[in-house]
């Protein structure tokens, strides 16, 4: 059987973040990421090099894990934790890529400091099934 187009494209997303979030790595992280990419992100530069010098400024600490993954067509959303990241808490975020050309070529996000259990109205974390503080 062969892997579906979004199965693809979810394997690539997924391999461009840990190759730049978690191994900094990023020679190879410009061949995920499109020259011409478009950033929409309020916390990030324009283009490829505004997420790359981010990174490079960012803790050592900086560690991303994401929970799900859904794609559509060229659009791939996941559903993640950027933690160590130099703030009182980690960050939940949904990132919103577009792949053209088996690179992500486009960028949105909507991020949220993650809540402890004293601050969950819902009792429930909100990323994976526990609470780390």
């Amino acid at each position: 059987m062969n892997p579906t187009e979004q199965e693809k494209n979810k394997a690539l997303v997924l391999e461009a973040f840990d190759t730049l979030f978690n191994k900094r790595d990023y020679e190879a992280a410009e061949r995920y990421w499109s020259p011409n990419y478009i950033q929409h992100s309020a916390h990030i530069e324009p283009g490829r090099d505004g997420l790359f010098n981010l990174i490079r400024n960012a803790p050592d600490s900086l560690r991303y894990e994401h929970q799900l993954i859904v794609a559509e067509g060229d659009y791939v959303i996941v559903h993640g934790r950027f933690s160590g990241i130099g703030r009182p808490v980690a960050w939940i975020a949904a990132d919103i890529v577009r792949i053209e050309n088996g690179r992500l070529a486009e960028h949105w996000d909507v991020l949220q400091d993650e809540a402890t259990k004293a601050e969950s109205k819902s009792g429930l974390p909100m990323f994976g099934d526990r609470f780390t503080a």
